[in-house]
């Protein structure tokens, strides 16, 4: 029975890319469905939904520590629902890997949260009660709606309100799940064992037939290498016309540059094993090749995988680099630099990613691994925060932002706040004598004195550094903790600002990557 209401939310989090399962949840329910009312939100700005009533009211959810920001839109969906909690589904990446405390919050109580994906029949994917006869709870033989084509259309209907950083591109999958059971990672939670999928041409040419052509070809796979049916894969991306070079040409609109994206990485550990694996994705449009480099002991397959990348003419690269597991900030530094190397090296341009490891069932960001510690997580989100998230390929850039050497970077970790934030006003402009003054006192601290200090930091917030004297009977720490008090907000313009004018004077430009560039959350407007 078409014409329902079918209300779709997605949080109010900033994220790169569209809702794809709510995308194919709108196909389901709209015009190339049961031909329902479908309505898109993202987060609960807009008040006028809670003036219809809604037949169904689905809720996508993303990074576990967004749990305050899902929590919001859950809340709103019941709301909309005019308390008919049966109404509502939630599901996505954080209700799977948290099912059991979504579950558990009695404000929710009966409301459907969904483990996994949508890949059996409708009825049965949504857990339909038919003999409570819900809407549609007969369709137990349709086709999944893990399997439908998205519908792109729903994001016209936020146009004004956020643009997903990539969205002129097809959005597939050629396989799921991975075969690595990496302990950091939600995916064999999530999708299980390494599998192929439905045909990329049948998902990029259904797309082209409703909504267009479309620009980039994203794949969301998590290990397409891994895939028995690697060669096939890159064969059918070629044949959809993704070649080196390839243009795409739109009435009234300049040709673009094509390019084929796996955002998810690719394994180095598999890329190491035969050439044939860099051999077959120098055919297609890849742009940037990213590669995963999570702990120093893939440095051997990941270097051999980027000599080849080289070999093959790959020149362009990104680097996803976890750090706050198992690594030390020794491990990440050296991995950093290996980057730094391979460019000088090989003539290349690797952008490497660093990204804070967090718990996949964990509701906020505050987690530190066994080798960190919490001022130097804050610190490190602060050279980030400088760089724009990235490390550049550029071993000057490097250098000033990380430091030349491993001992170098973790007394950089070590600074004040605004020393590290203001650099060039601590280094070049006229903080340099108070900056000369910290350093000189830090200089002056034993090993046990800066582990004390850094104890004290990170036991800490910002606001309270002030006070930390108190805590400590040591004359030196004492006396070096004021350079740590924080900055007025005033004070911290007038630097900036004078910075700004010091730059453009110098003609010096920030190295920067295009947003749908960027790690999908790297994180960097949240405190450590």
């Amino acid at each position: 029975m078409p014409n329902k209401n079918i209300l779709l939310i997605e949080p109010g989090y900033k994220n790169k890319y569209p809702p794809l399962g709510l995308m194919k949840i709108a196909s389901y329910h709209g015009p190339w469905g049961k031909g329902d009312n479908v309505r898109f939100v993202k987060g609960e700005a807009d008040k006028t939904v809670l003036e219809t009533v809604w037949d169904r009211i689905c809720v996508t959810t993303l990074f576990s520590f967004e749990w305050k920001t899902i929590s919001r839109s859950i809340d709103f969906a019941i709301a909309a629902s005019h308390n008919q909690p049966s109404k509502v589904f939630v599901g996505g990446i954080a209700a799977s890997l948290m099912h059991e405390s979504f579950v558990e919050e009695s404000r929710w109580r009966g409301v459907r949260f969904i483990k996994g994906l949508l890949s059996d029949p409708p009825a049965i994917a949504l857990q339909l009660d038919d003999f409570a006869e819900e809407l549609y709870s007969d369709d137990r033989t349709g086709t999944p709606i893990e399997d439908l084509i998205p519908d792109y259309s729903i994001l016209e209907q936020i146009k004004g309100q956020y643009i997903y950083p990539v969205h002129d591109a097809y959005f597939a999958y050629a396989s799921r799940g991975c075969v690595r059971t990496c302990h950091f990672c939600g995916v064999p939670k999530l999708e299980g064992n390494q599998r192929d999928v439905t045909s990329i041409t049948s998902i990029v040419k259904g797309i082209e037939e409703r909504y267009g052509p479309k620009k980039d070809l994203t794949l969301m796979d998590n290990n397409v290498a891994a895939s028995p049916n690697y060669k096939n894969i890159i064969a059918e991306i070629r044949d959809l016309g993704f070649t080196p070079g390839a243009r795409l040409t739109r009435p009234g609109r300049p040709a673009v540059q094509r390019r084929v994206d796996f955002n998810q990485g690719v394994d180095a550990r598999i890329l190491c094993k035969d050439r044939m694996y860099l051999r077959e994705m120098s055919k297609i449009c890849i742009m940037p090749l990213r590669i995963a480099f999570d702990h120093i002991g893939l440095r051997k397959p990941y270097e051999t995988a980027i000599r080849y990348a080289c070999e093959f003419g790959l020149r362009e690269l990104s680097n996803y680099m976890l750090y706050n597991f198992h690594d030390s900030p020794d491990d990440l530094y050296h991995r950093m630099r290996l980057n730094i190397d391979l460019n000088e090296e090989l003539g290349i341009r690797i952008f490497s990613f660093p990204m804070r490891y967090l718990p996949t069932d964990q509701k906020d960001r505050t987690h530190v691994g066994p080798k960190w510690n919490r001022y130097f997580l804050r610190s490190m989100q602060i050279i980030l925060q400088a760089t724009h998230g990235i490390v550049s390929g550029s071993p000057s850039f490097f250098k000033r932002a990380f430091g030349e050497s491993a001992e170098a970077f973790e007394r950089l970790l070590c600074r004040p706040e605004h020393f590290i934030f203001n650099r060039t006003w601590y280094e070049e402009l006229d903080g340099k004598d108070e900056f000369a003054e910290f350093d000189a006192q830090f200089s002056g601290l034993s090993q046990g004195e800066r582990q004390e200090l850094i104890t004290l930091l990170s036991s800490s917030t910002p606001s309270q550094y002030a006070s930390l004297r108190k805590s400590t009977t040591n004359g030196r720490i004492k006396k070096i903790l004021r350079f740590y008090t924080l900055l007025s907000e005033e004070r911290e313009v007038e630097i900036w600002d004078k910075c700004r004018e010091y730059r453009l004077k110098q003609r010096q430009q920030d190295i920067s990557v295009p947003d749908d560039e960027r790690v999908e959350d790297a994180g960097l407007t949240e405190a450590a």
